[in-house]
């Protein structure tokens, strides 16, 4: 994979990706973050898959939203108990900790399943206890390239770590689903835990340059704060949230669309993962090259187009619509976590960077899990397509009550300053 990053021509790169790769530690480091992300495709696919044949009759969508909310949910929960002591830890540390804590209880999965033990109680106990360090984890990757990168190749570096994750999208669903016809999702979930093991192990041994800010101190809460103080870090924290909470159901109702609805395997399961990361990645490739888009305009058109890419799902005698219309929704995603970053980037405080990362994760990893444990429940008392259709019509929704939102805070702006120029002038007077 080291080839894939540190041979391509330099004339046919833009000029941010060119002097990015041409950084000796980033071409290092980026191989076995796309193999991570690799592996977390894979369980795209795996940890839903697992939990349905765990699953009771009639009781396989509940567990599948409890499974899928259980690897995600927890790392909330560290983000806000254990920054007494991750806060003081440098980004590598972080990821290297979070790193080998999921190659442990992640590859006990398999193990489980081999000595007959792995029940859904095991099962969900070992995926949330792998998730704890999630947010701080999170936190150190975005902020590992701080100390390396100048600040016209934050977006950059940006959208490259974008767009592994969706080139992972696309490979890693449709791998697992070809290896789900061969063998259990236990061991898919193993495959994940070995590729954690690796960037653990490859991220302790690069030297990475310390950075000339001191830790700071304080913990996720001191990062809350940080995003309270600024409205416009505020209202995008606020808008993904719902935007998550949104698309949660997904993780939940497409296996079950898949499997029941359509009649098919974790092939075609596979197969709409990957329609979705081939759209994203094109979309995040797309941002690289264009540097600047208006922040508020482009947020909430993808939120509204990846809305519409949903609706396709209320037909359900052919797959194409619903394919066609996911792939378009990942094209529109795409941009969406780039963007995301590289504001926060602009606006934090270099030396509260992780915090201030840790924070809006603590606060995002709450909302697809509760979508998702929520659109399990949902399942088992209606259909997958109203489901999916429904995420759609949500997501449509927060574009018109954020525009409504945002014209009435802009309101309130203007009131509160023309208000202030009378006094100030009575003042000088």
């Amino acid at each position: 994979m080291t080839c894939m990053f540190s041979a391509v021509p330099g004339r046919l790169m833009p000029g941010p990706y060119r002097s990015l790769f041409a950084d000796r530690t980033f071409r290092r480091l980026m191989p076995v973050f796309a193999l991570s992300d690799l592996g977390d495709g894979m369980t795209v696919v795996a940890v839903a898959w697992l939990a349905l044949a765990l699953g009771p009759d009639g009781g396989r969508g509940a567990l599948a939203g409890i499974a899928v909310a259980s690897y995600v949910l927890p790392g909330a929960l560290g983000a806000l108990i254990l920054g007494r002591w991750m806060r003081r830890l440098p980004a590598w540390r972080l990821l290297v900790t979070d790193s080998a804590l999921r190659a442990v209880l992640l590859g006990a999965v398999p193990l489980a399943h081999v000595a007959g033990l792995l029940t859904p109680a095991v099962y969900v106990g070992l995926l949330g206890a792998s998730s704890l360090l999630h947010a701080w984890g999170k936190a150190g990757k975005h902020a590992l390239f701080g100390p390396l990168l100048a600040d016209d190749q934050r977006l950059a570096a940006n959208s490259v770590l974008s767009t592994s994750l969706w080139s992972a999208t696309i490979a890693g669903p449709a791998l697992a689903g070809l290896l789900v016809g061969v063998v259990s999702p236990a061991w898919i979930i193993g495959l994940d835990a070995a590729t954690f093991a690796v960037l653990a192990l490859q991220t302790s041994r690069t030297t990475l340059p310390r950075s000339p800010v001191p830790p700071a101190t304080g913990g996720a809460e001191r990062g809350l704060r940080i995003l309270c103080r600024q409205p416009e870090l505020l209202g995008l924290l606020l808008v993904t949230w719902v935007f998550n909470l949104a698309f949660g159901p997904v993780e939940v109702a497409l296996p079950l669309f898949v499997s029941g609805n359509l009649d098919a395997g974790a092939g075609l399961l596979g197969a709409y993962w990957a329609a979705f990361g081939i759209g994203a990645v094109i979309g995040a490739l797309a941002l690289g090259a264009a540097r600047r888009l208006p922040l508020w305009p482009a947020m909430l058109g993808i939120i509204g187009g990846h809305g519409i890419g949903m609706l396709p799902f209320a037909l359900t005698d052919t797959v194409l619509p619903s394919l066609i219309g996911f792939a378009f929704a990942g094209l529109v995603y795409g941009p969406y976590s780039a963007l995301s970053f590289t504001l926060i980037q602009d606006r934090a405080p270099a030396d509260l960077l992780t915090t201030v990362l840790a924070a809006r994760s603590a606060v995002l990893l709450t909302a697809s899990p509760l979508g998702a444990a929520f659109g399990g429940f949902l399942l088992d008392r209606t259909s997958a397509p109203a489901v999916l259709v429904g995420c759609g019509a949500l997501m449509i929704l927060i574009v018109p009550t954020s525009i409504v939102v945002l014209k009435l805070h802009g309101n309130h702006r203007r009131r509160h300053q023309s208000s202030r120029i009378p006094a100030e002038a009575r003042r000088a007077a």
